[in-house]
């Protein structure tokens, strides 16, 4: 089966969402969430030699990741956080699933995430 067909027949609602082990992460006093990525690889070594870039990168996340986030708890599916993320932010949210589904996409694509079905 293709890719698109594949994901077009998946219910990303009924995924369970984990966080990677990969990446540490912490969130602030006030509930801002920073991931902490490693720059391995060879490249990455030049560049920090060369051009002084950073050992680690600093995700920040803003208001709706930072909720979010935390919430990844390898229990809840996507739309059990989808209902805590309407209840916190109402009408703010909307449109909410399928923000919510092109969110999770991207935190897998970064390999923040893996699912569970």
């Amino acid at each position: 089966m293709s890719k698109d067909k594949k994901e077009k027949s998946d219910n990303y609602l009924d995924f369970i969402p984990v966080r990677s082990d990969k990446h540490k992460w912490e969130a602030d006093e006030d509930g801002n969430v920073t991931i902490f990525v490693e720059n391995k690889g060879l490249f990455n070594k030049l560049a920090q030699l060369l051009l002084k870039k950073p050992k680690v990168s600093q995700i920040h996340l803003e208001e709706f990741g930072s909720f979010i986030f935390p919430l990844i708890d390898g229990n809840d599916s996507i739309y059990e956080i989808g209902q805590k993320v309407t209840q916190h932010f109402a009408e703010k949210a909307d449109p909410l699933y399928p923000r919510l589904i092109q969110y999770f996409k991207m935190l897998n694509d970064y390999g923040f995430i893996e699912y569970k079905v």
